[in-house]
C-alpha cells in the first residue's frame, strides 16, 4: 500500500541518535509526515518551532523525538531534574503522549512523570518528587503540585505546548503562562508549540514565550482530509435514532464514535442502541477519571465498537482504525466539526463522515461548509434506512420493572415458592 501521507525523508536521515532511531524502527516507522519532515531538521538544531498540522498527522512524535535528541545531548555531569516538561489541554492527550513517549523511547532510559487531575494524586506526587527527567501533564495538577514545592522549573530544558488553540478554548492560558514564567528565559530552553491552527492568539502565545520561533505551517487545500468522505442526512428530529440505527445496520461499521452536544442526548441515545443489540460506551465530561480509561480501553480493544461521545473527546484522541464518524447533533462551532471528523481517517487511511442536519441544530451547516471551504453533499432518508425500533426503557420504567420483581420475589418467598 502507497502512503500517500508519507514524505520520502527517512528518519535514519535526520540528526537521531542510534538508540532513538531503533525505537522508531520497531514501531515500525521509516518515512516522516510533512510535519515531521518541516519540524524535526529545525527543532533538532535548537531552534524553536511553531507548528500547524491537521490532527493525525504526526505532531507527537515530532516534539517527542526532538525532546529526546536534546536530553541525549546534555552532557552534564550533574543533572538537574525535571528536565523537560510536556503541556496537554487533557487527560486523554496526556496519556496518549505518555504511551507514544514509551514506544518510541523504550532505549532511552528517561524517567516519565504523567500528571493529570482525576486520579492517583499521592501517587503522582511521589513520582514528580523524584528524579524525572520529562513530566507529560495537564495545568491544573502540575500547578498545584508546583505550589507545594514538588518540583522545580529551574532546570527545564525542553517545554512543549501541544494543541494550544485547545488551551485557549478551555481557559487554560493563564495557567500556561504562570508556568512559562517560571522556567529559564526562552532563550536558554528548546520551545516547541504544536496546534491544529496557528491563530492569531496562539502566535502571540509563541512570539511572547518562545525565541525567535519558525512557524512551520502544513497547508492543505482543504480544511478537512480529502481521505475523509463527507455526507449528511435532513432528518426529522424523531428519524434521528432510526437513520442512525438503520446505518449502523448497513454500514456495520469497524469502529465508530457518534458525537452529541449534550449528556442527557448521550444517555437517551445509549439507551435507544442498547434496546437494539447495540453494546456502546458513553464518554462525557463527568465520567469518572478510572472509568473514562477502562471505556476508552474497551473500545480501542473493539470490545466496543460505538462511542457516544460529546466534544470531550474530539480532541487529543488517537484511537485507531475509526471507520466512521456520526454528527448525531451538528456542533455549534464550525472548527468543532473538522476536529470530530478528524478521529477518522488518521495517518492516511479512509474513513466516513456522516452528519444530521436535524431541525434543532441545522442553523450550524452554513458555517460548517463556510469554514471547510466545500459543499456536504445531503443524501434521501429512505424507508429502508429507518428500521422498526425496540423501545428503550426509561430509568424510572427499569426503576419500577426491579420493584415489581423484588415485590413478586418476596411474595413466592411467603408462598415457600422457590424462583
Amino acid at each position: 500500500m502507497k502512503n500517500t501521507h508519507l514524505t520520502d525523508t527517512q528518519f535514519i536521515n535526520l540528526e537521531l541518535s542510534r538508540s532513538i532511531l531503533n525505537g522508531l524502527k520497531e514501531a515500525g516507522f521509516d518515512y516522516c509526515s510533512p510535519i515531521q519532515d518541516r519540524a524535526l531538521p529545525i527543532a533538532l538544531r535548537d531552534r524553536d518551532v511553531a507548528g500547524q498540522a491537521q490532527t493525525g498527522t504526526g505532531k507527537t512524535a515530532s516534539f517527542l523525538l526532538a525532546t529526546f535528541q536534546r536530553l541525549l545531548n546534555d552532557n552534564s555531569e550533574k543533572k538537574k531534574y525535571p528536565r523537560a516538561i510536556i503541556l496537554a489541554p487533557t487527560r486523554e492527550l496526556a496519556i496518549q503522549i505518555h504511551k507514544d513517549a514509551l514506544l518510541l523511547g523504550k532505549h532511552l532510559g528517561l524517567n516519565l512523570a504523567l500528571i493529570y487531575g482525576g486520579t492517583d494524586y499521592q501517587k503522582q506526587l511521589k513520582t514528580v518528587q523524584g528524579n524525572v527527567d520529562i513530566i507529560i501533564a495537564t495545568p491544573g495538577r502540575i500547578i498545584d503540585f508546583y505550589r507545594q514545592k514538588a518540583f522545580s522549573l529551574n532546570h527545564i530544558q525542553v517545554m512543549v505546548l501541544d494543541e494550544a488553540d485547545r488551551m485557549f478554548d478551555l481557559g487554560f492560558i493563564k495557567d500556561i503562562r504562570y508556568l512559562l514564567n517560571r522556567m529559564p528565559s526562552p532563550e536558554k530552553r528548546l520551545n516547541m508549540l504544536f496546534s491544529a491552527t496557528l491563530s492569531f492568539k496562539v502566535s502571540e502565545l509563541a512570539y511572547e514565550h518562545m525565541y525567535q520561533p519558525v512557524m512551520v505551517k502544513i497547508e492543505t487545500e482543504e480544511v478537512t482530509s480529502d481521505s475523509i468522505n463527507q455526507f449528511a442526512f435532513c432528518p426529522a428530529n424523531e428519524q434521528k435514532i432510526p437513520l442512525l440505527i438503520g446505518l449502523l445496520n448497513s454500514h456495520k461499521p469497524e469502529r465508530s464514535i457518534v458525537f452529541v452536544n449534550t449528556k442527557r442526548s448521550a444517555e437517551k441515545l445509549a439507551d435507544y442502541l442498547a434496546a437494539n443489540d447495540y453494546k456502546t460506551a458513553l464518554l462525557s465530561g463527568d465520567v469518572p477519571q478510572e472509568k473514562r480509561q477502562r471505556l476508552l480501553a474497551d473500545f480501542q480493544e473493539s470490545k466496543v465498537t460505538i462511542m457516544i461521545a460529546t466534544d470531550v473527546a474530539a480532541r487529543g484522541l488517537h484511537i485507531p482504525d475509526v471507520s466512521h464518524v456520526f454528527n448525531f447533533d451538528l456542533p455549534q462551532d464550525a472548527e468543532d466539526y473538522v476536529h470530530r471528523i478528524g478521529r477518522t481517517a488518521r495517518f492516511g487511511a479512509k474513513g466516513e463522515a456522516i452528519s444530521f442536519i436535524c431541525e434543532e441544530y441545522a442553523y450550524s451547516m452554513p458555517d460548517i461548509e463556510d469554514y471547510i471551504n466545500q459543499k456536504v453533499p445531503v443524501h434521501r432518508v429512505t424507508e429502508d434506512l429507518l428500521p422498526e425500533l425496540k423501545k428503550a426503557r426509561t430509568k424510572s420504567e427499569s426503576s419500577t420493572q426491579a420493584l415489581s420483581k423484588k415485590k413478586a420475589k418476596c411474595k413466592n418467598r411467603d408462598k415457600g415458592v422457590v424462583s
